[in-house]
């Protein structure tokens, strides 16, 4: 059985998406960008949207019965190779030991010409309700 994980406000529904699926003891995260509450890519640059892009993505963890100590797997996306020791920060303040699988990819464009980074994840859900 699927089950939806979202947060408020849900800025996915408008796009007929879903922030995030569990299926069993899996959680798929819909790329997570450095957008603030309001829907807008945050200012100051890449750190700033990686910082808000991971944040977002522990929130949407967290609101399918996850955590960022349960990613399986990531695929972060970037618009500029160049930043790839920022990534590289980034998973290390993010993620600890062991650090999950990752993919990294170099994109002409994300969803707003804004956004510079986006990053999506498959977690594993620990303790569901009922156990």
């Amino acid at each position: 059985m699927l089950k939806r994980a979202t947060t408020q406000p849900d800025n996915y529904a408008p796009f007929l998406l879903s922030q995030g699926i569990q299926f069993g003891n899996l959680l798929f995260i819909s790329g997570q960008a450095g957008a603030a509450d309001d829907g807008k890519i945050v200012e100051g640059g890449f750190m700033a949207q990686g910082e808000q892009a991971f944040s977002n993505l522990r929130r949407a963890l967290e609101a399918g019965g996850s955590s960022l100590d349960d990613v399986i797997k990531v695929t972060i996306f970037v618009t500029d190779m160049g930043h790839f020791k920022d990534v590289v920060e980034l998973r290390r303040r993010f993620f600890s030991a062991p650090y999950p699988a990752d993919t990294i990819a170099e994109i002409k464009a994300l969803y707003d010409p804004a956004a510079m980074i986006e990053i999506e994840a498959i977690a594993a859900v620990r303790h569901q309700e009922g156990d």
